[in-house]
């Protein structure tokens, strides 16, 4: 019987997916950029998959492979926001740590598109549970799993007291900047204002 040197490895090609099979992770990264863009452009109420497939270069289907509606793309992308995580700041006092989040975190929350973004998706989360859920995990746990290292550091250093209400710091912590960024929507912070809201926040902290 005459043996065909190449059958091993046309076998192995048969049980390759073909390239359209395969999710490529550039295309996957495209697609979540554009829903970025897309939301900030129009809103969730006039998002398409054939405006997001448009502006990310890529056909419908490619869209349709990896989320079966807008819905599902959206809470992906507002889900993948918790897990991306702050940087926890070291300076060796509560205030300076506060100082250094606050500057952080404005700067990602007065960002253009997530300006545009998150009014919009709140707007959304009153009329849809899942998007409700969605947006309180990517703007809640990002914010509590540093601001509880925060406290355990400051704990540490005796600046505040042990067994404090963290629900209630959580909220001192991050209310203000988010009361004016997201609901006011103040254009520009005064000066120094992130400075006073820092001896402010670690004045009350110290005082619960």
């Amino acid at each position: 019987m005459t043996t065909n040197a190449d059958e091993p490895q046309t076998r192995q090609r048969r049980r390759t997916p073909a390239g359209a099979a395969v999710l490529r992770e550039d295309v996957t990264e495209a697609i979540r950029a554009a829903v970025f863009e897309e939301l900030a452009a129009v809103g969730y109420a006039r998002m398409s998959i054939e405006g997001i497939a448009r502006r990310a270069g890529v056909g419908k289907t490619a869209v349709y492979r990896r989320w079966r509606s807008k819905l599902h793309l959206v809470l992906d992308v507002v889900s993948a926001i918790a897990v991306m995580g702050l940087p926890t700041p070291d300076t060796g006092s509560l205030e300076g740590d506060l100082r250094m989040l606050y500057e952080v975190t404005s700067r990602a929350l007065r960002h253009p598109v997530a300006s545009q973004i998150i009014p919009d998706l709140q707007a959304e989360a009153a009329r849809n549970p899942e998007i409700a859920d969605a947006m309180q995990k990517a703007l809640r746990e990002g914010q509590e799993g540093v601001a509880s290292k925060i406290l355990a550091a400051a704990e540490r250093r005796g600046e505040i007291r042990p067994g404090m209400d963290d629900d209630l710091a959580l909220d001192l912590i991050s209310g203000p900047l988010y009361w004016r960024a997201v609901v006011i929507r103040s254009p520009k912070l005064p000066k120094g204002y992130l400075g006073a809201l820092a001896k402010a926040t670690t004045e009350g902290l110290k005082a619960l």
